[in-house]
Formats: C-alpha cells, sequence, structure tokens
C-alpha cells in the first residue's frame, strides 16, 4: 500500500516515523512505498491552543488531497499532538486515516494495564488522548506539572532538540504519576523519545508513536 504520512509536525517526530517504517519494512522484506506531505508545526500549535479543530483538519485535509494526487491509498498525521482534530479530518478526508488512537487503546488492552499515565501536549493531558483509551484508568497530570510539562513539549517539539532540564521534567512528572497509582507512562507526544530513548526513567513507557508506526505498517504491509 502507497502511504502517504503528513509530516513535519514537528522535524524530529517526522523521522522517527520515517526511520521507523523503514526499518519495519526492510526488516519484513517488504518495498516501502511513501510519500510525506509538510505541514507547519507553528500553525498547528496555534490551532491546538486555540482549540480549533476544524481549521486544522480543513489545512490536514489539503495537504491529503495532495497525498491523493501522488498516488497515496491513506494517509497517517505523524504526531500524537496532531490527532487532536483526527475525527474532524476523517469526515473530510479524501484518503483513508491510519488514526493513531484505536491502535493505542488496543495495545494497552493486550498489555492488562489498568492505571497509567499520559505526558504531552496539554490537550493530550487533559482529555487523557482525547477519549480514546477507554480499556484503562488515567491518573491524570494537573496544576503546574500539566502547565510545566506542555510548555516544555512544545519548546522541544518545536526545534526538534532538548536540554538536560527539559528531560528531567518528563522524567519528574512521570514519577509523580507512578507515585500516585499509575504502572506505567504513555508518551503522548511523538518527540518525547528524545528525552526518553537511551535512558531509564525509573519507570515503565509506552510509546504511543512507535505503537503508531506499527499500525501503519501492518496496513501497508498487508
Amino acid at each position: 500500500m502507497h502511504i502517504g504520512l503528513i509530516a513535519g509536525i514537528g522535524p524530529a517526530a517526522t523521522d522517527f516515523y520515517y526511520r521507523g517504517l523503514i526499518e519495519r519494512h526492510v526488516a519484513g522484506g517488504v518495498p516501502l512505498d511513501l510519500t510525506m506531505a509538510h505541514a507547519d508545526v507553528r500553525e498547528m500549535s496555534r490551532n491546538l491552543v486555540g482549540r480549533n479543530p476544524k481549521r486544522q483538519a480543513e489545512i490536514f485535509a489539503g495537504l491529503v488531497d495532495r497525498l491523493k494526487a501522488a498516488g497515496a491509498q491513506a494517509a497517517a498525521i505523524t504526531s500524537m499532538g496532531g490527532h487532536f482534530c483526527v475525527n474532524e479530518l476523517m469526515a473530510i478526508s479524501a484518503l483513508p486515516v491510519l488514526n493513531a488512537i484505536p491502535a493505542v487503546d488496543a495495545a494497552l488492552a493486550r498489555g492488562r494495564f489498568r492505571r497509567i499515565g499520559i505526558l504531552g501536549t496539554r490537550t493530550v493531558m487533559e482529555t487523557r488522548l482525547y477519549g480514546g483509551i477507554p480499556s484503562v484508568e488515567v491518573v491524570p497530570t494537573e496544576g503546574a506539572a500539566l502547565d510545566q510539562v506542555h510548555e516544555t513539549y512544545v519548546a522541544m517539539a518545536t526545534i526538534g532538540h532538548l536540554t538536560e532540564a527539559q528531560r528531567q521534567v518528563f522524567f519528574e512528572a512521570g514519577r509523580a504519576l507512578c507515585a500516585r497509582g499509575a504502572e506505567a507512562i504513555m508518551l503522548g507526544g511523538t518527540d518525547l523519545f528524545l528525552a526518553f530513548a537511551g535512558h531509564d526513567p525509573g519507570f515503565p513507557v509506552i510509546d504511543c508513536a512507535d505503537i503508531h508506526v506499527d499500525a501503519i505498517y501492518a496496513q501497508s504491509a498487508a
């Protein structure tokens, strides 16, 4: 299947998806047929903060049109944060949208988790990943910690780099959630791999974006 990726939101997230799909296709001996269309991470952030999913869905739908014209048969958003408008996009998309949220919920159910915490943008945390993971109870990030995680995440995702101080913000927030009963911490922002890859935060981690890449590969290889 020819996959179309809505990319650029942000640069590190795009690299994560692209490398992940290449690795899976090579390992599976499956040719990778892929086209990417670039979205503006700053524009998406404004619509996310402004709670304007309809406008962002319209922007993404225009990119899906370009992907379809290039031969893509399905589209995916390379950002957990970008999924804030996925329902609105699915209603107007010219292609089937490979939605990450049901794939994440199914993976949590298979893992038999009962209580998890979530890190990501404010909307990801406040909606407990857009209300789409009924298989588990979510331990919420609240108050000043929610603000700090959101602001740190947006700053990191926009440029695709992080500092050690930013890493510790995420680690401390995750430890606090585990102290309140979370069995694992779900990375609800694609760029969080920058903070967690190759590091032991002291608690189990579930990477939503990695689950989504698996789901995209499964469709591509079908």
